[in-house]
């Protein structure tokens, strides 16, 4: 097992930017998202992904936007760190026709192919064998360099779908990269309960892929891991498996009570691992970026999410007529 501290790369200031930036609209969407669910506006369940910015972000500044990620149930933050536009999202979740997928996805399946993004996903451990059976393509049928990332959680690990996909793209040595978001909670089970091992990356050694374990609260940390992932991948070098280390800060969905552990244990990890104060505190050690630059992006970005949901409200519905568009296809 490998662990991947963050390099005292010399990061730009544009590049810092743009990583607090991702991070901060994700912050802002999400809670956005989460108090109009509170408030009965959005249909459907929804999974946030306050407190894991920093994981979408790192590993998606090191893609290339043709390189492609498939998601999970909690996505919305993958989905921008990917270059969705925050618009058509917020639509989408609202159920209207402008939304990315005009409203027939929701929170749980927004996908935008143009971007790389195959889609998230509402089943457990559904993404693996999609994102492999992407780099298969790529590798032996499009014959391009593009590479393929996965999400998914500690729970989702012990899916059968995890293993087949591991031993298919380490015996064709796939250019995929296995993300595990462990965030210690699969829905409301800890994962001790259910994985006798420290560290999940420990599985990948059984399918000679390396296994990089990450600070998943420092942005800096994980795209540090996930470029050389990235480069080891475009070589032909076959696939990654980095397992970033985080903590679920929401309850399961929007609405949970989390009636399984103690919030005031979780409001602590939370003040003392936020991302973004920890960019915040490493950026200024760095001089890349001050506390009033940080400032001036967080209020553009809120600003920005402010717009999304009055274009989202100011959209329509579909029409009920057309309910079956885009589901078949048309003769």
């Amino acid at each position: 097992m490998a662990t991947t501290k963050a390099a005292q790369a010399a990061y730009t200031r544009e590049q810092a930017r743009k990583f607090y930036e991702t991070m901060s609209t994700i912050r802002h969407f999400e809670e956005s998202i989460k108090h109009d669910s509170l408030a009965g506006e959005i249909p459907g369940f929804v999974h946030l992904y306050i407190g894991e910015e920093a994981i979408a972000t790192g590993v998606c500044a090191a893609l290339r936007k043709d390189d492609m990620i498939e998601s999970t149930h909690r996505g919305h933050g993958h989905c921008i760190a990917k270059g969705a536009d925050v618009n058509r999202m917020m639509a989408e979740i609202f159920g209207k026709k402008t939304g990315l997928c005009q409203g027939r996805g929701g929170s749980m399946h927004i996908a935008d192919f143009s971007i790389g993004m195959l889609g998230a996903n509402g089943v457990v451990g559904g993404g693996y064998n999609l994102a492999t059976g992407a780099a298969l393509a790529n590798k032996m049928v499009l014959k391009n360099d593009k590479v393929s990332v996965v999400f998914f959680g500690d729970g989702a690990s012990n899916r059968g779908t995890f293993h087949e996909a591991m031993n298919v793209a380490s015996a064709w040595h796939l250019p995929v990269i296995f993300v595990n978001e462990m965030n210690c909670w699969a829905s409301t089970t800890p994962y001790r309960t259910t994985c006798n091992t420290e560290n999940i990356s420990d599985r990948a050694y059984g399918y000679h892929v390396p296994g990089v374990v990450v600070d998943g609260q420092d942005v800096f940390a994980v795209y540090e891991a996930a470029k050389t992932a990235v480069e080891r991948a475009r070589k032909g070098e076959g696939p990654t498996f980095i397992e970033a280390k985080t903590y679920r800060i929401e309850g399961h969905y929007v609405g949970d009570p989390e009636l399984y552990r103690e919030k005031e244990e979780t409001q602590k990890i939370f003040h003392d691992t936020d991302p973004l104060k920890m960019f915040r505190e490493k950026a200024a050690k760095l001089k890349v970026m001050t506390a009033a630059d940080c400032g001036a992006v967080d209020e553009a970005c809120a600003k920005k999410i402010k717009a999304a949901k009055k274009f989202a409200m100011e959209s329509e519905y579909p029409d009920s007529s057309e309910y079956l568009k885009y589901v078949y296809v048309d003769d």
